[in-house]
C-alpha cells in the first residue's frame, strides 16, 4: 500500500485538476516517462518461448512453400527499424471486444429452467469465475480502477503462397514500451500505448469510443461503444463476466495441460451492421473465453473477426484478424484476482481473390503488469472526455479496408525485399477502428 500511494501522491495535483488524460501533461505521460528504463517483459515470453507456467515451444520454422514457389523461401526480416510499428500499434494498441456491456446492470442470478443446457452451463462457470476472482460484492465496490505495465511487440512472420519471411534476430527487431490505463463507471475508459517512440491514445466516455494516432490524428470508432479488449486480459473481472453473460458453453479443452470450459459469445447483427459501411461487411466477430477448471479464472482467450470487401466488377477480398491471448501470475490486488502478465499471438490473414493470392501477416506480444490500484482519489469523468479536435466524421472498420491490386503489388515488393512488409496502408488505418 505504501508504494501505490507514493505513486498516487505525484498525481493528486492534477487529478483533483481535472486534466484529462489525454492532455499532453497527464499522469500517463509522466508515468512512461518515469518508467520507460524499467523492466520489460523479456523475448523468451514471445519469441519461441512461452509465458512461466506454459511448456517452451519449438523455435519458429520456415512453413514449406508451393511446389512452384522459389527456392529461395526463408529471409530475414530485419532489425527493429524495419519493424512495421505502425501495423503493431493498429492491430495491438487499442482493440475493442466484440460486444456492448455495461457493468451497472445487476449480475442475473443462476437460472436452470427453461433455457439451453449450454446456456446454464455457461452462467454456473461465470459465477465460479466471479467467486475465484473476488466476489461480485467487492468486484462491485470497485469505481475507477487503474493499471500500468510494460509491452513487447514483434512482427514476426509473413507468408505469401510461394514465399515466408521471418525474423531472424528477434532481440533487435521487436519494439519495447509500456501502457497505462484507467476506468471508470459507467463504461469508461482512457488508455495510451507507446512503443517505439509512437504512442496511441484511446477512450471511451461511455458513449463514443474515440482513438489519436500519429497518422490519423484524432477520430472516432464507428459503432457502439465497446470495452477495451485489453482490459479483458486479466484485469477487469466484472467486465469479462458481464461481456459472458449470454455465452454458451460449448465444450472443454486443455490450454497449457489446464483442462478449460469453453464459454463463445458472438457480435450481434445489430453490431456487425453499425461497424460495416459501403463495400465492406463485418461477417462475424467471435470471442471465445477458456476458464480453467482447476482455479475458476480465465486464463485465455480467441477473438477472430471477419471483414469481407466486395471490389466493383471483381471477386469478394476477406481479412480475417485473429488474437490468441495467454493470461498468467494471477495476485491479489485488494481482494481481486488480477493477472499479472501473459502473451498475444496475432494472424492477420487475406483471402479471396485467386487461389495464388492470399497473404498472413503474424505479430506477437508480450506485457507484465507493473501496478494495479482501484477506487482512487480525485478521478472524474472529467478526464474521460474525448479530445476537443475530435473529427466525429467515424472511422470505419470496412471503409480503411484496402481496394484494388496495387496494395497486392506493395506486399509483394516487401516480401522481396525480405523486409517485415509494411503492409496496406488503409488496411492499418482501418485497424484503428476496431
Amino acid at each position: 500500500m505504501e508504494r501505490k500511494q507514493g505513486l498516487f501522491s505525484s498525481l493528486k495535483d492534477d487529478l483533483i485538476k481535472g486534466l484529462s488524460p489525454a492532455s499532453s501533461t497527464s499522469p500517463m505521460s509522466s508515468l512512461l516517462r518515469r518508467r520507460k528504463k524499467e523492466y520489460v517483459p523479456p523475448l523468451d515470453l514471445f519469441i519461441g518461448g512461452a509465458c512461466p507456467s506454459t511448456p517452451a515451444r519449438p523455435p519458429l520454422e520456415a512453413m514449406s512453400p508451393l511446389k512452384e514457389g522459389p527456392e529461395d523461401t526463408e529471409c530475414s526480416i530485419g532489425t527493429s527499424s524495419s519493424s512495421d510499428l505502425r501495423l503493431l500499434l493498429g492491430v495491438l494498441g487499442a482493440p475493442l471486444a466484440p460486444l456492448h456491456v455495461s457493468t451497472t446492470e445487476p449480475f442475473p442470478h443462476l437460472a436452470i429452467k427453461d433455457i439451453p443446457i449450454e446456456t446454464s452451463s455457461a452462467q454456473y462457470i461465470l459465477q465460479q469465475y466471479i467467486a475465484a476472482s473476488g466476489g461480485l460484492k467487492l468486484q462491485d465496490s470497485v469505481y475507477n480502477a487503474y493499471a500500468m505495465g510494460k509491452v513487447r511487440m514483434i512482427a514476426s512472420e509473413f507468408e505469401t503462397a510461394n514465399k515466408l519471411v521471418r525474423t531472424r534476430n528477434p532481440s533487435k527487431a521487436a519494439q519495447s514500451g509500456g501502457f497505462v490505463l484507467w476506468q471508470m463507471k459507467p463504461d469508461m475508459w482512457y488508455v495510451e500505448l507507446s512503443l517505439g517512440g509512437s504512442k496511441v491514445h484511446a477512450g471511451c466516455n461511455g458513449k463514443l469510443v474515440w482513438r489519436h494516432t500519429p497518422w490519423l490524428g484524432p477520430h472516432a470508432a464507428k459503432g457502439p461503444a465497446r470495452p477495451l479488449r485489453r482490459a479483458l486480459q486479466g484485469l477487469d473481472p466484472r467486465t469479462t463476466a458481464t461481456m459472458f453473460i449470454n455465452a454458451r458453453c460449448i465444450g472443454e479443452k486443455k490450454i497449457n495441460g489446464e483442462d478449460c470450459f469453453i464459454l463463445k459469445i458472438c457480435s450481434d447483427p445489430a453490431t456487425l451492421k453499425a461497424r460495416s459501411e459501403g463495400s465492406a461487411e463485418i461477417i462475424r466477430h467471435v470471442l471465445l473465453g477458456h476458464f480453467s477448471q482447476k482455479t475458476g479464472l480465465l486464463i485465455h482467450l480467441e477473438d477472430s473477426h471477419l471483414t469481407r470487401i466486395q471490389n466493383n466488377g471483381g471477386d469478394a477480398v476477406y481479412w480475417e484478424t485473429t488474437i490468441n491471448s495467454f493470461l498468467d501470475d494471477y495476485r491479489s490486488v485488494e481482494g481481486i484476482m488480477i493477472a499479472h502478465s501473459g502473451r498475444s499471438q496475432v494472424t492477420l490473414f487475406k483471402f479471396g481473390e485467386t487461389a495464388m493470392s492470399h497473404t498472413k501477416t503474424r505479430m506477437e506480444e508480450a506485457w507484465i503488469i507493473e501496478e494495479v490500484a482501484f477506487n482512487i482519489p480525485g478521478l472524474s469523468v472529467d478526464c474521460f472526455i474525448p479530445p476537443a479536435e475530435l473529427r466525429f466524421a467515424s472511422v470505419t472498420e470496412a471503409c480503411e479496408f484496402p481496394l484494388g491490386q496495387k496494395m497486392m503489388s506493395d506486399v509483394a515488393v516487401a516480401a522481396e525485399h525480405a523486409k517485415v512488409p509494411q503492409g496496406p496502408q488503409r488496411y492499418k488505418n482501418h485497424m484503428q477502428a476496431m
